[in-house]
């Protein structure tokens, strides 16, 4: 039985989706909840969610409170500022690859600050990490990793204990740090944070880097898909990963469709062997 006194479900369906916002490259929003909607999963890990200063609601609560989730926690990561949408904008998702950022910037990325005269209003608020669940979850953790000198976000993991029917199976959420920040320290740090291969668990998030690599500092974990993620308009590479221990199972897995941000979603089915 659940917590609540149902039955235990006999599979888990999570997703991992970095919503960038919920905006495109230009600042224009996009339909985050009709994306996350399409994805069916039980667990949500969503990276890039938007709180904006002023008491609104952030990204992760609004798709919370429309797709009958509950928030097992949101933290913030970084302060920033979301730009309104430029009056210039294209049909492409984003302006050509520069050295001026068009929709966001951090507080600490000053060299990625909009360029003067191309659109000044912008809300500050802080860009975050979130786990939603629409199935009963025991408690949740949030673990710090090491902060790196030149990324100007405080990276963490979200953790939390799902009981299925054949045993408890712990989740986890991340956004990494991009390579060339040194996100290698992080990834030793959160290999020894994790739980040993022998517990059933799962993580899942936006992990900046390649499969291989990805495993290399995971040892003992297995990525449950291998596909491409990024940039979503035109996907060349994987960065959007979820990874498992041997005692999960694997379903089946997709990349969910495009949603209108730069990271295509994961979605994956899960059980206990």
């Amino acid at each position: 039985m659940d917590p609540n006194g149902g039955p235990r479900p006999a599979s888990l369906t999570l997703a991992t989706f970095n919503v960038h916002l919920g905006v495109d490259g230009w600042g224009r929003p996009f339909d985050v909840v009709g994306g996350c909607r399409a994805l069916g999963a039980d667990v949500l890990v969503m990276q890039e969610s938007w709180t904006p200063d002023g008491g609104a609601p952030s990204t992760a609560s609004v798709v919370a409170a429309q797709l009958g989730y509950s928030v097992v926690a949101e933290v913030g990561m970084a302060r920033g500022r979301l730009f309104d949408p430029l009056p210039t904008a294209t049909a492409r998702w984003g302006p050509r690859v520069g050295p001026w950022r068009s929709s966001f910037h951090l507080d600490d990325e000053h060299w990625r600050l909009r360029k003067a005269g191309t659109g000044s209003g912008s809300t500050p608020g802080r860009l975050g990490l979130a786990v939603l669940s629409r199935v009963p979850v025991r408690g949740h953790q949030v673990i710090p990793l090491v902060r790196l000198r030149r990324d100007p976000a405080q990276r963490i993991v979200i953790g939390c204990d799902v009981e299925l029917e054949d045993g408890e199976l712990a989740v986890f959420g991340t956004h990494m740090a991009h390579i060339t920040h040194g996100s290698h320290a992080q990834f030793r740090r959160l290999h020894g944070l994790l739980p040993p291969p022998t517990r059933a668990a799962v993580l899942a998030g936006d992990m900046n880097l390649w499969g291989p690599p990805v495993n290399s500092y995971l040892r003992g974990w297995r990525r449950a898909l291998t596909a491409r993620t990024w940039p979503a308009y035109r996907p060349h590479s994987q960065l959007d990963h979820v990874l498992v221990t041997p005692p999960v199972s694997v379903l089946g897995a997709r990349v969910g469709p495009f949603a209108g941000s730069d990271h295509l979603p994961v979605v994956v089915g899960l059980a206990l062997t």
